[in-house]
């Protein structure tokens, strides 16, 4: 029975800890070798523009052994009004995989439930879980555990937020959430993981977010498709911006995390985004390693 990615709450507590061993084994150069999707081919369907999604699941696939097909809605026929359910049990007969980056979440779900091979979530409006799963092996490797991390998020309550809600449900870690009143994230999210570990808050206060954080992390404050909002936006998440001050709230050894791209001198400074105390450049590079661990998960 295939298995699709749309959100982190598709893998359980054990295969997550597995994944997360394969992409470390993955990173070292192990079984550089191995090719289990030689002779595949993984679609990636593209409505929003991409650098790390796009050239991650590319080089991902190809080191697989696969061969990975960048399409875009003007490349086919969902443009000139096909349907999604057409278009998925097509493209089904072609593809291994397909990995869709689009506004609603809604489309996603609807391609998954046509499609006769695994759907992975490359971005949509309420879930980025494939970030998810870069953010908490890089905690991994830099803390050596999830459970008991404090994570801080400071800012816009975006999908990247609903999937660290999810992700700290399945591992134990506190999340304290700084956004103004109007930007918090889903809250049918919030409530759902909230039920299952009680360290996840909303807090308006970014100092008492960041207080003694093991992790601080931002995204930027205007998402694609955001642009005619973007004066109001900034106004309203001026107080919440990732720079020294805030860093010094956190602990002495707190690393900060941006899942870019970032916007330097909005939702974080440059002397932050430059600091020892950043790993957001190890945290970009994860995102290769643990897609190429999914991949393998749900097609080999």
């Amino acid at each position: 029975m295939k298995r699709d990615f749309l959100s982190i709450n598709d893998l359980n507590s054990s295969e997550l800890q597995s994944l997360f061993k394969r992409a470390t084994e993955l990173k070292s150069g192990k079984d550089r070798s191995s090719c289990p999707l030689i002779g595949r081919s993984v679609g990636l369907f593209f409505e929003k523009p991409s650098t790390r999604t796009r050239v991650s699941f590319e080089v991902g696939v190809y080191q697989l052994g696969g061969q990975p097909i960048y399409l875009t809605p003007k490349e086919i026929q969902l443009n000139r009004g096909e349907s999604i359910a057409d278009t998925a049990r097509v493209l089904s007969r072609y593809l291994s995989a397909i990995v869709l980056r689009t506004f609603k979440h809604s489309t996603i779900e609807d391609f998954a439930s046509f499609a006769d091979v695994p759907v992975i979530n490359g971005l949509s409006d309420i879930h980025h879980p494939c970030q998810a799963l870069a953010d908490l092996m890089t905690i991994l490797e830099k803390k050596g555990r999830l459970s008991g991390i404090k994570l801080a998020y400071i800012g816009d309550g975006n999908n990247v937020v609903n999937s660290l809600m999810e992700s700290s449900a399945k591992t134990g870690m506190e999340l304290v959430i700084s956004c103004p009143e109007g930007y918090d994230p889903n809250q049918n999210i919030y409530k759902q993981c909230r039920d299952i570990n009680n360290k996840i808050e909303i807090v308006r206060d970014p100092r008492e977010a960041a207080n003694m954080a093991d992790v601080l992390y931002t995204d930027v404050w205007i998402s694609m498709g955001q642009e005619s909002e973007a004066d109001h936006k900034r106004q309203q998440l001026r107080g919440h911006q990732l720079n020294s001050s805030l860093l010094q709230c956190a602990k002495k050894d707190a690393i900060v995390m941006h899942c870019l791209p970032a916007h330097r001198g909005e939702e974080i400074t440059d002397d932050v985004m430059d600091s020892k105390a950043s790993v957001v450049f190890d945290q970009a590079e994860n995102r290769l390693h643990t897609e190429k661990a999914l991949l393998e998960f749900l097609i080999s």
